[in-house]
C-alpha cells in the first residue's frame, strides 16, 4: 500500500484491501487523511514503472494539487453491515455455481428434469435419484451435499440481514425503500450500505456513479454511444437491474407489497405508487420504440435509482 504526506499536514493513501483503519486512526489523531479512489488516479500512458516510492510521490503531488478523488470512509457499524451483505452476495454466487455443477453432472449422464428447476418438486426429484455406478453416486452425493450446505449458508445470512434491517440506523430508510415494487428487504439494505449516505448524491448523479450511463466516443458532429460504463459498485448495479424487471407490468394490488409497506405514512406510499406508474410508463415507452428488454431494464434501473433516492431522503 502506497501512502504519501504533503507539507500542509495532510496524508493520503489508495483505497485497497487494508480497509479504513489507517484513516480512522488519523482522524482520532487530528490528521486530515484522504483515502483516494485508485481508478480515479491519473497515470501517464507511457509510465510503465511501478514502485512504492513512485506511487507515493505521485500521490503527494496530486494531494498538493487537490486532484485526488476521495472515497467516503464509512462508520465501523456501516462497514460491518456492508461486509454482511457482501457475504450474502458471495453465498449467492457460491450457490449458483454449486447448482450448476450438480445439474451439469446429471445432464452429462442423461438425467434431465423437464419442469422448473430448484423448486420443492425439483428437490424431491433430486432426492429420488438412484444413479447406476458407485463412483457416480459418490460424485452426486458430494455435489448435492455442497449445494445444500451453501443454501443453508445463504438462508442463515438472509435471516441475519432481515434482523439487521429492522434495527436502527437502517430501519427507517429500508422501511421506505421496500415500498417500491421489486425492492425487497435484502435489496433495500444492500443499496443502503453500498451507497452509504444517500444525501451526498443528487438523483441525476446516481446513474454515472453506478455505471448505468452509456459510454460515449464522440468527435466533431458525430456522436457515438456505447454500452454502459459499468464503473462504480457492481453489487448495487445488479440489485437495481434486477428490481427494474418488476416494473414491466402495471401497478396492481399485491399482498406481499402491502405487507412490506406495513405502517409507512401515506406520503411514502403515494410516492412509491407514483414511482411505480412512472417506471412502468418508461418501460412501455422504450419497448414501443423497439428497444431490447435487456436495454430497457438497464434504462429503467437508471431511473429507479433516482426514485430510491427520493424515498431514502424523505423526512
Amino acid at each position: 500500500m502506497a501512502w504519501a504526506a504533503s507539507g500542509s499536514g495532510r496524508v493520503a493513501y489508495e483505497a485497497g484491501p487494508t480497509g479504513y483503519g489507517l484513516a480512522r486512526a488519523c482522524a482520532v489523531a487530528g490528521i486530515v487523511c484522504t483515502v483516494a479512489a485508485p481508478s480515479r488516479i491519473r497515470r501517464a500512458a507511457a509510465d510503465k514503472v511501478k514502485t512504492d516510492r513512485r506511487d507515493a510521490e505521485r500521490l503527494a503531488r496530486l494531494l498538493r494539487l487537490d486532484e485526488l478523488v476521495a472515497v467516503r470512509v464509512p462508520a465501523p457499524q456501516e462497514e460491518a453491515a456492508r461486509d454482511l451483505v457482501r457475504a450474502r452476495e458471495d453465498a449467492r454466487g457460491d450457490l449458483m455455481r454449486a447448482r450448476h455443477r450438480l445439474s451439469k453432472l446429471l445432464l452429462r449422464h442423461g438425467v434431465v428434469y423437464d419442469a422448473t428447476a430448484w423448486t420443492l418438486a425439483h428437490e424431491r426429484w433430486l432426492q429420488q435419484q438412484r444413479l447406476s455406478s458407485r463412483p457416480l453416486r459418490l460424485a452426486f452425493d458430494d455435489y448435492y451435499g455442497a449445494m445444500l450446505q451453501t443454501k443453508t449458508r445463504r438462508d442463515a445470512l438472509d435471516h441475519a440481514i432481515a434482523e439487521l434491517a429492522s434495527q436502527p440506523p437502517f430501519a427507517g430508510i429500508v422501511g421506505r425503500l421496500v415500498c417500491l415494487r421489486g425492492i425487497s428487504t435484502l435489496t433495500a439494505l444492500g443499496l443502503t450500505v453500498e451507497l452509504g449516505d444517500w444525501t451526498r448524491f443528487q438523483p441525476q448523479s446516481l446513474g454515472p456513479f453506478l455505471g448505468l450511463t452509456p459510454s460515449e466516443d464522440s468527435s466533431g458532429q458525430k456522436r457515438r454511444l456505447g454500452a454502459i460504463t459499468k464503473t462504480g459498485n457492481s453489487h448495487a448495479r445488479r440489485l437495481l437491474v434486477e428490481a427494474a424487471w418488476h416494473q414491466r407490468r402495471p401497478l396492481r394490488p399485491s399482498v406481499a407489497l402491502e405487507k412490506r409497506r406495513g405502517n409507512q405514512p401515506a406520503a411514502v406510499r403515494a410516492q412509491a405508487d407514483r414511482s411505480a406508474r412512472r417506471l412502468n410508463q418508461r418501460w412501455q415507452a422504450l419497448e414501443r420504440r423497439g428497444k431490447r428488454r435487456t436495454i430497457v431494464a438497464v434504462a429503467v434501473a437508471r431511473e429507479l435509482a433516482g426514485h430510491c433516492w427520493a424515498l431514502a431522503t424523505m423526512e
